[in-house]
């Protein structure tokens, strides 16, 4: 699978020029349309590492290509239990989100995913074509399956077929994703290449975006990467933390003995964690990031990383209490870009549907 870095991203499927991404993939015709798909679940609220991750990647993607479409992915969200109220306001929680870190309904297409009838029929299409054995191949469903005590749901089992659908519905060409996500979208290039193959080409086979930003880990197990599920309240630097509420997790980050600030992720993954998020959110290297904290012990240094961090949120926040106001807003910006997303996806589907015989 061909994989395209670019610095700084990683998404759900979870900086740098990204022009020119047709021409290096031999999959592509010199003509296609490029085409960027990616989704985020409506759970919970997004940490530290989702934005660094992700949603800051998403909003240069969004002047590097015409119109990406970014999903808030609600039928992904129903493989694990939802309280119908919560998930309805966590849905405009999450648009409010995206607007506030700077994604901007102008320049690409946000919108509810259940709302677009298209992707869960593509879905069972695709369904059609691939073995349960390949999907239980996948990391994801053997470590979900097994938190679940062997009992998993179909949803659970079939959600990466959702995404090969998510994504082929626009024929997209490129795919943000992280690491953890590559198997999957291995899956959506497999599952392409067998529909092209029985009833012509018709999919493009999308190629990834792997990003080569650092992982954000955890603050209270840097062995692990941050995580909007983690028990631990402490863990986790979500972006609508109080500034006190900053303070307070990064004093208490897990670190070492050792009073210097250094960079080596294998014998001091907590302060390089602090370093790696120093960096991230200064807009630095490591390197230039150690420079600095020359004269800083690690105690101290946990208080600039903090102070870093409530900085580069202090924005995202104030935007955030505006847009949470004026649910109507909100609503009207999931209602256009699903009149947007249907444009798009109708007609290619009902080419599919023909393709398939059912029309």
């Amino acid at each position: 699978m061909a994989l395209h870095k670019v610095p700084g991203l990683a998404c759900w499927f979870g900086k740098g020029c990204v022009r020119g991404l047709a021409s290096a993939s031999g999959r592509l015709n010199q003509n296609a349309k490029l085409r960027v798909f990616s989704g985020i679940q409506p759970t919970g609220v997004p940490h530290l590492g989702n934005y660094l991750g992700a949603i800051e990647s998403w909003v240069q993607l969004q002047d590097e290509f015409s119109c990406p479409l970014y999903s808030i992915v609600d039928l992904h969200s129903i493989t694990i239990p939802q309280d119908p109220a919560t998930l309805r306001q966590s849905i405009l929680h999450m648009t409010a989100c995206l607007l506030a870190c700077g994604i901007n309904p102008d320049k690409a297409i946000i919108f509810q995913q259940s709302q677009v009838s298209e992707h869960a029929e593509l879905g069972w299409i695709l369904g059609c074509l691939t073995s349960v054995p390949r999907l239980k191949h996948l990391h994801q469903w053997k470590v979900k399956n097994r938190d679940q005590k062997n009992e998993g749901y179909v949803g659970l089992l079939t959600y990466p077929v959702l995404q090969c659908a998510d994504i082929l519905l626009y024929k997209s060409t490129h795919v943000p994703v992280g690491e953890d996500q590559v198997q999957h979208l291995e899956l959506t290039q497999d599952i392409a290449q067998i529909f092209n193959r029985k009833y012509g080409e018709f999919f493009p086979v999308p190629q990834a975006i792997l990003g080569t930003s650092k992982k954000i880990k955890s603050l209270r197990d840097p062995t692990v990467k941050m995580s909007k599920s983690d028990p631990q309240k402490l863990a986790t630097v979500n972006i609508t933390d109080s500034p006190e509420d900053i303070v307070l997790k990064f004093r208490k980050a897990v670190t070492d003995f050792t009073s210097e600030v250094t960079y080596d992720p294998a014998r001091r993954p907590g302060v390089s964690n602090m370093v790696a998020i120093h960096a991230a959110v200064a807009g630095l290297g490591v390197e230039e990031v150690v420079r600095q904290s020359a004269d800083l012990d690690t105690a101290r240094y946990k208080l600039v990383v903090a102070e870093a961090v409530i900085q580069k949120f202090a924005p995202i926040r104030r935007e955030l209490e505006k847009l949470q106001a004026d649910h109507g807003h909100l609503r009207n910006v999931l209602t256009l870009g699903t009149e947007k997303a249907k444009e798009m996806s109708v007609p290619i589907f009902q080419e599919i549907r023909r393709l398939v015989g059912f029309r």
